[in-house]
């Protein structure tokens, strides 16, 4: 009896954990060149939700800093799974973060994945650039992508 009341146990406190639609993880980064010292500072990178779901808006939020005064320029975002290039896209940064962008900063990314992407670890490539294209940071970051669907694909 006792063995049945821990099996239960421990299938609520996992379902739980699988359908929290409000979960989120603050994610390190790695810059892409260790040694440059890039104009622009990243502290994290929140994701709501971790894991990102299927066909579900995922929001990517980047904490950054800057001693400079950033008023154009551009989000340039890679993804990968594993080895393989599946998704690039640019975005205008005042299109993500409030311009003019100085001292600590914003930047807010929405993606909605298509229901048919496969689960697993992703990476992204984030650049932001500059009115000339000077790069103000490179950052990287993985994310998964869970393996329960969510009830709108269901």
């Amino acid at each position: 009896m006792a063995t049945k009341q821990s099996l239960l146990a421990v299938v609520a406190v996992a379902a739980c954990v699988l359908f929290l639609p409000s979960a989120s993880a603050v994610t390190d980064v790695e810059y892409c060149n260790k040694g440059k010292n890039y104009p622009v500072k990243v502290r994290g990178v929140e994701i709501v939700p971790d894991p990102v779901a299927r066909g579900e808006p995922a929001t990517f939020k980047i904490s950054a800093s800057t001693d400079k005064t950033i008023g154009k320029g551009k989000l340039v975002i890679d993804v990968k799974y594993f080895f393989f290039y599946v998704h690039s896209e640019t975005r205008e940064l005042c299109e993500v973060t409030s311009c003019p962008a100085s001292g600590d900063f914003l930047v807010a990314h929405q993606q909605t994945l298509p229901s048919y992407t496969p689960p697993g670890s992703y990476t992204i490539t984030m650049k932001m650039l500059g009115d000339n294209n000077e790069e103000l940071s490179c950052i990287s970051f993985g994310f998964s992508l869970g393996f329960v669907a969510s009830d709108a694909t269901i």
